[in-house]
């Protein structure tokens, strides 16, 4: 037997171990992160396939630039400490109790412990813990419950006899619930400690809502945060294409009480179900985004946030949802699964074919505006359409001879105007405009190509609603890149492109580029219009010549009430060349966009640095939805 002999470490000794253990600690996070990097891989595959995964392993830069971003973005941003939370707490003069709804099954009891003791010590601690046992088969899940239960008054747990699923168990809660307001978490998720102190910040300043959500995160077992999912506001159409709004929401609990609280039948999509039904009993102006990360969905190999198909009848359960939804909403139509796991695509009928006016400017182009019209001719399954021209001073003898061939073949269908001015796009739209028959005007550049037959069918559906402003298309340029698909304000200045350059194929932010999405404005290269919203808010403002005039129209629409969305099933090819950008390229032009940028931000500037459909804590240098770094950008 050998002899066990202890001897003390030298100081040179000590230094090594102190390195080495140093070195270990970087390795074993580097091996975290790396576990991250191939759960989130693993998790984009099985949503998006295959190909779209593969594009977007070549273009993995950009998602290493995130993820790195986001840990600092985390340290930068969650700093706030407990006691200053305390004191801000002490100053509210509204302290509302706040019920948490939990219903469990069978969780494994160390994630469970975790997600009630992050409850518990929430900063904000008038608070009641509302707990549906559903009658698990593991008998440690009573004995955590019950232990919690004695040990914190503010623990009320109901021991369902027979297991129902995920709404009668959350049905059984809310029956415990005596809260103003109601939260909703999963059994194995976690809340930051500074949650509902936000929540309730917000309602003091803003006591009538009746709905509040936040951002949300994935939390990995070893605690490492990914996968940020940053929001915009209440955007009533995006809505119908995912549940975006997800966790952490709370919500007035009358009006739970009133819409029924859960559906049975809806499953893996009951808050999906809950959150549709809820937000057509309230109004847009009673429903307010916190834009900080208060929620951490837990990754487990069982879990959706690592594999969605561990449950796909939630996602039929979600199309169940939007289905539904049209029918309450009076909306005809049809609502199918979209091109990812979670995400639904709505098509509306269209009630009447009205009278669509495109108007494209043009001067000279003879070979880009044949190509723009006889696309328009031979691929639109739409028909009831008239084309205007609006020539601006064209001097090509081949391009008179192509507007008289329109002339001959379309007859009333096809108008050549001569607006023969100096060239300001606004100013030749409106005179177009004033000339048009339609119901609804389309503006249309003629360096257009339709790809989609249906396109004008489904700008007319969206348009056709009293609530909507502009509607926008999916511009592709002809490598199949994304030229438009919604337009940020304060992006790259006063406005930019979002999605710019993503492949056709890609998914964009959380699915953006394969639902439909409301912007505060879009690009009029492509855009449909009622003519009575128009005149009303006087056309565009012929100040910007330019640029910026399709934001401007597109802001103004917005300020009325309406809804402006891009469509992402009305698909053409744009040919503008894919680096030009603002038209900036003479030091006369560069001095005109200054100028008009200038008149933009004097205006606007309150909306331009604060887009609603965006996130304040993405970055505003480029359109990809990339978490803003530490230097603001």
């Amino acid at each position: 037997m050998q002899e066990l002999s202890l001897r003390r470490m030298g100081k040179v000794s000590v230094i090594k171990y102190k390195k080495v253990k140093g070195k270990m600690k970087k390795v074993k996070a580097m091996l975290d992160k790396n576990i991250s990097v191939a759960i989130k891989g693993y998790r984009y595959c099985l949503v998006n396939g295959l190909k779209a995964t593969l594009k977007k392993l070549k273009s993995g830069r950009a998602s290493k630039i995130t993820d790195e971003t986001y840990q600092k973005w985390i340290e930068q941003n969650e700093n706030q400490t407990l006691a200053e939370m305390k004191e801000q707490i002490e100053r509210f003069t509204y302290d509302p109790l706040i019920s948490i709804v939990m219903p469990v099954y069978n969780a494994p009891v160390k994630w469970l412990r975790k997600c009630i003791d992050s409850i518990l010590m929430q900063s904000y601690s008038k608070i009641e813990l509302c707990i549906a046992e559903d009658f698990s088969t593991d008998s440690a899940i009573k004995k955590v419950l019950a232990e919690y239960e004695k040990a914190d008054a503010r623990v009320k747990v109901v021991y369902r006899k027979v297991n129902g699923h995920i709404s009668e168990a959350s049905n059984s809660a809310l029956k415990l619930a005596t809260g103003e307001f109601v939260a909703f978490v999963d059994n194995d998720d976690e809340l930051p400690v500074n949650a509902l102190f936000e929540v309730v910040k917000v309602l003091n300043e803003n006591p009538e809502l009746d709905l509040v959500y936040s951002d949300e995160d994935k939390i990995e077992e070893k605690g490492y945060r990914s996968d940020p999912a940053f929001k915009p506001d209440f955007s009533p159409d995006l809505l119908l294409g995912t549940n975006y709004i997800s966790h952490l929401g709370v919500y007035r609990c009358s009006m739970i009480e009133k819409i029924g609280g859960f559906r049975k039948g809806f499953e893996g999509s009951q808050d999906y179900d809950l959150v549709l039904r809820f937000t057509e009993a309230t109004d847009a102006k009673r429903i307010y985004h916190i834009p900080k990360v208060l929620y951490h969905w837990r990754m487990l190999k069982t879990s959706t946030a690592v594999n969605p198909k561990t449950k796909k009848y939630a996602f039929e359960a979600g199309l169940k949802a939007v289905q539904e939804a049209m029918v309450r909403r009076g909306l005809k139509g049809t609502a199918i699964h979209g091109t990812g796991l979670g995400l639904y695509d709505v098509h509306y009928d269209i009630l009447q074919d009205d009278l669509v006016s495109i108007i494209i400017p043009a001067k000279n182009g003879y070979g880009d505006t044949k190509r723009t019209v006889d696309s328009i001719l031979t691929k639109t399954t739409y028909q009831n359409y008239e084309i205007i021209m609006a020539d601006n001073g064209s001097s090509n003898k081949e391009v008179f001879k192509l507007y008289a061939d329109y002339q001959e073949k379309l007859g009333e269908r096809f108008t050549k105007l001569s607006i023969d001015i100096l060239f300001n796009y606004s100013k030749i739209n409106n005179i177009a405009a004033k000339e048009a028959k339609g119901k609804y005007l389309l503006f249309l550049n003629n360096d257009i190509e339709v790809i989609a037959p249906d396109w004008l069918s489904v700008m007319v559906s969206f348009a056709q609603f009293e609530r909507v402003g502009i509607v926008g298309a999916k511009l592709h340029y002809p490598t199949n890149h994304i030229q438009h698909a919604g337009v940020v304000l304060g992006l790259g200045g006063v406005a930019g492109h979002a999605h710019h350059m993503y492949d056709r194929s890609e998914f964009g932010y959380f699915g953006r580029l394969q639902i439909n999405v409301n912007y505060y404005a879009v690009t009029t290269a492509c855009a449909m219009v009622k003519r009575q919203d128009f005149e009303h808010i006087g056309g565009f403002d012929e100040n910007l010549t330019v640029a910026y005039n399709d934001v401007d129209l597109g802001i103004r629409l917005k300020r009325l009430g309406k809804d402006n969305i891009w469509a992402h099933k009305a698909e053409l090819y744009h040919y503008e060349s894919q680096t030009r950008g603002y038209d900036d390229t003479s030091k006369e032009k560069a001095k005109r966009l200054e100028e008009e940028s200038q008149y933009m931000m004097e205006r606007y500037r309150d909306i331009i640095e604060n887009d609603p459909y965006y996130n304040p804590n993405l970055s505003k240098k480029s359109g990809r939805f990339l978490v803003k770094s530490l230097t603001g950008s």
